[in-house]
């Protein structure tokens, strides 16, 4: 546990490979058993590469039957052909959905009678400010109110599983942002991207404990979890810089998506509200000034489900 620990604060080691091949070893009986999904559909967001992709094979090795959410159905075949070179026994599709346009989330939605596990995955890390036909700032859009939107839709699909759970797919990059409250759409200040994609996965966070209390009624459990620092086709694009200077140390996207896995089958269900890294539940603030004040999370989400509703 003191290894672990000084792992997560320490960042560079507990975020790249090396922290997670040490981890490893202490996880072989905590692996969910071969079959745990089957007879469950998971949809996975941003399924065409990286993270997502790694996820949903994931998934679809234990026994789901999976859904590959994508933008691009081209990219989304080719993704789906690499998945099922990995599980070629699962039941795997494609499904067309952009999370950041309200209704193209709300036509994917109403075609999914099913749904047991809902992992949040798609992301954005735009290089200037842009925004979707409805006015929305687009890493917000996509990492928050779209995912939020989709999993309100699928609230009857969630219901009626046994076991639904809800996973949202953060940043450890989230830690040095505080919670947006008072400007969401990033109006004011100097925009970067990357500021842009940090403050949306501290919103994912600060929300996750809000809507499992929300959704609790209805037997959906939420969690939100981060990747560590995973060599992946969106980081390549996004942030050259930053994999050429870590390079070997980054994970490959099958360890990345380890944990999120995990949420979705581990027995018994991991407890909901909490953010985790690496199997083990993390603190949401490590930095001063990071933490929002009473109330703010539950005012961002009041904002959020007036934006969608609309």
């Amino acid at each position: 546990m003191l290894l672990d620990t000084l792992l997560d604060r320490t960042v560079v080691a507990g975020y790249s490979r090396l922290g997670y091949v040490l981890r490893r070893r202490a996880w072989a009986a905590d692996d969910p058993a071969p079959d745990a999904l089957r007879g469950r559909v998971a949809l996975v967001t941003g399924a065409s590469s990286g993270l997502g992709e790694a996820t949903a094979a994931g998934l679809a090795r234990l026994g789901a039957e999976v859904v590959l959410v994508v933008r691009d159905l081209e990219r989304g075949e080719r993704a789906l052909g690499r998945v099922r070179a990995l599980a070629p026994a699962a039941k795997v599709r494609t499904a067309r959905c952009d999370v950041a346009d309200f209704a193209s989330v709300r036509e994917f939605a109403a075609g999914e009678p099913r749904a047991d596990v809902l992992v949040h995955n798609a992301g954005v890390l735009p290089p200037r400010r842009e925004e979707t036909g409805a006015g929305h700032e687009i890493t917000l859009a996509t990492h928050v109110l779209g995912p939020l939107l989709l999993t309100e839709l699928l609230r009857p699909a969630l219901r009626a599983s046994a076991d639904a759970r809800v996973i949202w797919v953060s940043s450890g990059g989230m830690y040095t942002q505080p919670l947006a409250v008072d400007d969401p759409e990033y109006r004011t200040g100097r925009y970067r991207g990357a500021t842009a994609y940090a403050r949306t996965k501290r919103m994912q966070v600060e929300l996750t404990p809000v809507l499992a209390e929300r959704w609790r009624a209805d037997g959906i459990a939420v969690h939100s979890t981060h990747p560590g620092w995973a060599d992946t086709p969106g980081l390549a694009a996004s942030l050259p810089s930053f994999r050429r200077l870590v390079g070997p140390a980054l994970r490959r996207a099958a360890e990345g998506a380890d944990t999120a896995v995990w949420l979705a089958a581990t027995e018994p269900g991991p407890p909901p509200g909490r953010f985790w890294h690496d199997r083990q539940d993390r603190p949401a603030h490590l930095l001063p000034g990071t933490r929002p004040a009473a109330g703010d999370a539950e005012r961002l989400l009041r904002y959020c489900l007036a934006a969608v509703s609309r």
